[in-house]
Formats: structure tokens, C-alpha cells, sequence
């Protein structure tokens, strides 16, 4: 198979010539701004990916897919309930949980957290296992888990009391009075995300019903779905079956603040990063402007040997196309060898400047993660090949306006 002329054309264009060092240099420049441009958009979104990625694990670790609460305030009937969830297509598991705001006494501070009662077979529990608890493995009566900021706070160690009181007290003859419990702090847990770590404490589901006088009953029904893209579906689906005594909100909506923020700061970083795979392509614009300028006696010469001016126009399209193909092809490649290898690089950086880019007193994600999206990578190239081509248009249609007859008079 022949290639057309304009690209043969084109691609001698691209050669080096020492009267034409200066056209090569500036090529190579665009070529490479180009490339690194792409690299940056690929490796930038990777992370992004991953930390999104993370944090979306961390969350859904310890919080339900599909939350299900009563307008009465407790779930009463919860196990009947739970066998109705579970034939639902689509839903996984149906655990029962308990939580209330209380306060957490130790003998050195006071602090609010929020106490959940959880079953021993909670996802929680296989999830804080996983991450290194300290402490026991088994959860059992008259035993707490607390957060490592929330024991930090209390100045708790395992094996220390911590007092829990309830807002919801008892009627007495001198008036209200909290209940009062003590709890042996056997776990403590870290889970990644802040807000957890200072505000949970994790207790039996028993112990949680008895505290609070809510003996056969529950305030949530936790849903675990196969799918956590098809929430949404699922929890209309579980709103329609259970009616309006109840109420079943995703985490999509629950975390809907979080996760806007995340996928906005993703697409400010896709325009700013763009910007600079599109002003190495607009370089393209003065690069084969000083082509059509340094071969104006070639084009002359190809226009008077029967070549349209679509010919002509074409082979600076294609000039432009090449660059734009070349600098996309070595960005791609740098771009996802690095991606897929973050985090021995970050390591060895680590390494040579002597500083960790996320320290472990800072931050709980203390690697870099990354997660290449294939659309993200089409999307690039798409991107950096468009703006090749927009940026090739016109020069070529300065070169395809030139009149042969106006060039050629004095040679």
C-alpha cells in the first residue's frame, strides 16, 4: 500500500537539513511539549483516581451502601424486615445497627461520639480487623472499640474504663438524670478517615439496645449491595417496598458533598492541565508557519506541476498531525509507565530528596495510589491530537493560497 504524497511530503519535512536547524529545534520542542503535557494529564488523573478510589473505600468500609431508618425513630420489626431486604435482586446483606450521639467519659477528659451497636458478624468488624486493630479481635459484652484520635483525646490505652452517658436519661424524683455506663476499652482502631477516628465508638448491638432501652429494636438497617454503582437503583427500589414509614437514602447521597468536591477538583484539574498540552500544540502554528515561509519555492513548484491547493494544504495538516501523533505516542507511553508504577517512584523521590510527600502524623494514606481509567487515556489523546490538527489549519491554508506565479518571478 502507497502512502499519499502530502504525507511522504510531510514527513521529509520532519528531517533534519542544517539551513533548517533552527524549523528542527522548534519542532522538537513542540514535540516535546506535547509529550509532557499528556504525561502530566495521565499521571495527574491516575492519582486522582486512586485517592478517589481510596477514599470512596474507606468510607463505604464504615458506613452501609443503602441506609434505612423509621420517621418513628426505632425499627421495632427489624427482622422481618431484614428477611424482605434480602430478596430485593441486587442486595447482598441486611445487618441491624443501633446509633445515638452520646458522651464518653475517661479520667482524664470528656468528649462527644457517636456509639454504635453492631452485630459480631458487621462488615465493620472484618474491615477494622484488616487494618491492624489493637486489641482484642472479638467484640463481646461490655466491651468498646474507640478511634485512635477519640483514645488520643481521652487519653485512653486498652484495658482503661470509659464511662458512656446517654442524653436520653431516667425520670427520677429529683428530675432527669443520664444513664450511666461503664465500658472496657479493648480495641482501638484506626480507620483512615478523621472523623471516624475521633467520633466512633464501636459496641455490642446487645449492650447498645440495653443502654438505651431499645430492647428488641433498632434506629438503622444497614444494606450491602453487590454493585455500589447500582445504589441508587437498589435504594429506590427498597423505598418503594418498605413505604413511607421508612426512609432509604445511598451513600451517594449521604457523602454527596464529599464526592462533588472530589469530581470538581478532578475537572479543574483536567482544564488546567489541558492548558498546557494546548499551548505546546499552538507552537505547532509558528513552527510550520516558518515551514511554509523556508519552502515557499517548493510549494510554488508543486502548485505549477498540477498539485490543488488541497494537496498543498494537506501536507501541512499532515506535518501538524505528525507532531501531534509523536509527542501524543511518547507522552502515552511515559504517561502510563509512570502511572502504573506511582509508587516505586514516589519511594525512590523520597529517598533522594529525604522527605516523605504523605507523612504518616499528617495523613492515613501514607502511599500514593493510582488507578489508570482507559477513558481518561482516550480522552487525552483525543484531546492532544485535536489540538494538533486546529493548530495545523492554519498554516496550512496560508500555504495553500500562495501563488506560484508571484514566488517563482525572481528565481
Amino acid at each position: 500500500m502507497r502512502l499519499p504524497f502530502e504525507l511522504l511530503i510531510a514527513l521529509r519535512h520532519l528531517r533534519s537539513r542544517k539551513r533548517e536547524r533552527f524549523i528542527s529545534a522548534a519542532t522538537f520542542i513542540c514535540i516535546l511539549g506535547i509529550t509532557l503535557g499528556v504525561m502530566a494529564l495521565i499521571v495527574v488523573l491516575s492519582v486522582m483516581n486512586g485517592f478517589q478510589e481510596v477514599i470512596r473505600g474507606r468510607i463505604l468500609s464504615l458506613s452501609a451502601h443503602v441506609l434505612v431508618t423509621s420517621r418513628e425513630g426505632t425499627i421495632s420489626d427489624y427482622p422481618q424486615l431484614m428477611k424482605r431486604l434480602k430478596e430485593i435482586r441486587g442486595i447482598q446483606s441486611v445487618y441491624p445497627m443501633i446509633a445515638a450521639q452520646v458522651m464518653i467519659g475517661s479520667k482524664d477528659a470528656l468528649s462527644g461520639a457517636v456509639l454504635r451497636g453492631i452485630t459480631d458478624d458487621s462488615p465493620y468488624v472484618l474491615y477494622l480487623r484488616e487494618r491492624g486493630l489493637m486489641g482484642s479481635r472479638d467484640l463481646k459484652a461490655g466491651q468498646v472499640w474507640v478511634g485512635t484520635e477519640l483514645a488520643r483525646l481521652l487519653n485512653l490505652k486498652l484495658g482503661d474504663q470509659v464511662r458512656v452517658f446517654s442524653p436520653y436519661g431516667l425520670l427520677h424524683p429529683f428530675g432527669m438524670i443520664p444513664r450511666v455506663r461503664s465500658f472496657e476499652v479493648t480495641g482501638i482502631f484506626q480507620s483512615g478517615i478523621y472523623d471516624y477516628d475521633i467520633s466512633l465508638a464501636l459496641v455490642p448491638l446487645e449492650d447498645a439496645q440495653h443502654f438505651l432501652s431499645l430492647e428488641g429494636a433498632v434506629t438503622h438497617l444497614e444494606v450491602r449491595v453487590q454493585d455500589i454503582y447500582q445504589a441508587h437503583e437498589i435504594s429506590q427500589k427498597v423505598q418503594f417496598l418498605l413505604g413511607p414509614r421508612y426512609v432509604s437514602r445511598d451513600w451517594m447521597q449521604m457523602n454527596r458533598n464529599l464526592f462533588y468536591a472530589l469530581r470538581m477538583e478532578r475537572r479543574i484539574m483536567f482544564l488546567l492541565l489541558s492548558l498546557t498540552v494546548a499551548i505546546a500544540s499552538f507552537n505547532i502554528i509558528g513552527v510550520l508557519m516558518m515551514t511554509v515561509m523556508e519552502r515557499r519555492r517548493e510549494i510554488a513548484i508543486l502548485r505549477s506541476m498540477g498539485a490543488k491547493r488541497a494537496s498543498v494544504a494537506k501536507v501541512f495538516l499532515y506535518e501538524g498531525l505528525l507532531i501531534g501523533v509523536i509527542g501524543t505516542a511518547f507522552g502515552t507511553v511515559a504517561g502510563l509507565a509512570l502511572a502504573f508504577n506511582v509508587e516505586p517512584v514516589s519511594k525512590a523521590l523520597e529517598a533522594l530528596l529525604g522527605f516523605k510527600f504523605l507523612p504518616p502524623d499528617v495523613y492515613y494514606i501514607t502511599e500514593v495510589p493510582s488507578k489508570v481509567n482507559p477513558w481518561d487515556v482516550l480522552t487525552i489523546i483525543g484531546l492532544a491530537l485535536a489540538l494538533s490538527l486546529a493548530s495545523a489549519l492554519y498554516p496550512a491554508l496560508k500555504a495553500s493560497k500562495l501563488d506560484p506565479v508571484e514566488v517563482l518571478r525572481y528565481e
